[in-house]
């Protein structure tokens, strides 16, 4: 009988099954919706604030002081530092159960500073741009953070929010790092989101990544005269390259591997005593990334000995795939479907088709109403996310929202203008809203999480988590 007791509670607890509560979840949604959109011209104001600093991985001081002291100024306990980066930080409101979190990002690329204009303007003097709406994401997700903050200060939901400042997700794993220390522990679930060129629920998962910068030293000599007493560390550089272009006929086929050329040399008439070639290696299964990076290795180590010269390599990067997490998604897609989709005006219709003029896609921009639906059929992931490590310490749920014009691709000078305009804040204010509704689900809601738990559990099995970039200690200058 005791047990029949415990079971019809936990039945009760679980589900907002009257109508009574139901229509009092729905007051929550729509104050959250309410708050997020009185407070619209504040956070367009930060948000248009980080895209115009444009700062790189580990380099976002302005970035994060400006989500840091919106947090404190509602209230947030925030923690700066965390995990050894200066730049990243925790901030909470409420205490225990359920305790969800929210992630944010706010760094921007280099080489991709651009006007908020529809064709190619860099702005004078800045090399960085957001072409990947970082400046929006970290933003949303404060937006979203406070309105659930406002429900709990007045006693209508119960438990923790915690929003996570996660720098130099481009390349930098800030997230594994954050991971690694231990920052996602006690967590019922995680929320992100994305900027992109459609509205949909992340259902596709993201490629393992390795990252490393070769460096191969030599000796210099003149070029001309003395090219004998030379061993030129560029041409370490060259060879390892020659053979890992050798090795993309003899890797599986879902595999990716690029490299820019960091350091080259200074002078042609100068045998370069060094030479730097940075490395990305990807592919759906972390097993397969670190069996290829292993072929990577030996190939830097046989063009060492044939040039003459020696390497070493330093790991700036790694990131597990993305576990997908449905439980939580299904609550995640109800929620984008309630908020809807971008409603572009004349004006921003005007500056959509001037960007479409420079893409090769040229998607319907009616597009950006809509959502895509939960049960179409969806590609593989072919990006990586310092996200999927963050997946593997808790379940984890995401959206990517149209704040660029359909067709758009990310990490392009069409993205930063984008994400400078009207169009963008849009974007990041159905982002902020969708994933304030999810949160306030989850709340109220904790069956989906033990659902999500369970998913989580089978969606891990044995595997024992470890970080792929190792014991190395966050990567501060990878940028320089």
């Amino acid at each position: 009988m005791r047990h029949l007791c415990l079971l019809v509670i936990c039945t009760i607890l679980a589900y907002p099954a009257t109508s009574q509560n139901r229509k009092a979840v729905e007051r929550m949604k729509e104050q959250a919706s309410q708050n997020i959109m009185e407070g619209k011209d504040d956070y367009a104001s930060i948000a248009l604030k980080i895209w115009d600093f444009a700062e790189v991985g580990y380099k976002e001081e302005r970035s994060t002081a400006l989500l840091q002291e919106t947090l404190k100024s509602h209230g947030f306990r925030v923690t700066a530092g965390v995990a050894g980066i200066p730049t990243a930080f925790v901030a909470e409101y409420g205490s225990g159960s359920p305790a969800i979190g929210i992630l944010a990002e706010y760094d921007a690329l280099p080489g991709l500073s651009q006007m908020a204009v529809p064709e190619r303007k860099p702005i004078e003097g800045s090399n960085a741009g957001h072409g990947c709406g970082h400046h929006l994401f970290g933003t949303a997700s404060v937006a979203a953070a406070i309105a659930v903050k406002d429900l709990m200060e007045q006693g209508k939901i119960s438990g923790t929010i915690k929003l996570f400042g996660c720098p130099a997700e481009e390349g930098g794993s800030g997230k594994v790092y954050m991971v690694r220390a231990g920052l996602f522990e006690g967590l019922d679930a995680a929320i992100h989101w994305h900027p992109g060129d459609r509205n949909e629920v992340t259902l596709t998962s993201a490629l393992a990544n390795k990252s490393a910068k070769f460096r191969f030293y030599g000796v210099a000599a003149h070029a001309s005269s003395a090219p004998d007493k030379g061993r030129s560390a560029l041409d370490g550089v060259e060879a390892m390259n020659f053979m890992t272009n050798l090795m993309r006929e003899h890797i599986p086929q879902e595999a990716r591997m690029h490299y820019v050329i960091t350091r080259g040399g200074n002078a042609p008439n100068v045998v370069p005593d060094f030479a730097e070639v940075y490395y990305y290696v990807r592919h759906p299964d972390k097993k397969v990334v670190r069996e290829l990076f292993e072929r990577v290795e030996a190939a830097a180590l046989g063009a060492a000995m044939g040039t003459g010269t020696r390497t070493d390599y330093e790991i700036i990067g790694g990131t597990h795939d993305l576990l997908i997490n449905n439980a939580l998604a299904r609550v995640a897609q109800t929620n984008l479907e309630r908020v809807g989709g971008i409603q572009y005006d004349a004006e921003e219709i005007a500056f959509g088709k001037k960007i479409q003029e420079t893409l090769t896609s040229k998607p319907d921009l009616a597009r950006a109403s809509t959502v895509v639906p939960f049960e179409e059929e969806r590609t593989e992931g072919i990006g990586s996310t310092d996200v999927g490590d963050v997946s593997y310490a808790v379940p984890t749920v995401g959206v990517r929202i149209a704040t660029w014009v359909p067709g758009t691709p990310a990490h392009s000078w069409q993205a930063v203008a984008c994400g400078g305009t009207s169009i963008g804040i849009k974007g990041m204010l159905v982002a902020a809203k969708t994933m304030a509704l999810t949160a306030i689900d989850f709340y109220t809601q904790p069956q989906v999480l033990v659902e999500a738990k369970k998913e989580h559990a089978a969606s891990i099995g044995d595997y024992v988590y470890e970080a792929l970039l190792g014991n190395r200690k966050p990567a501060l200058d990878y940028r320089e």
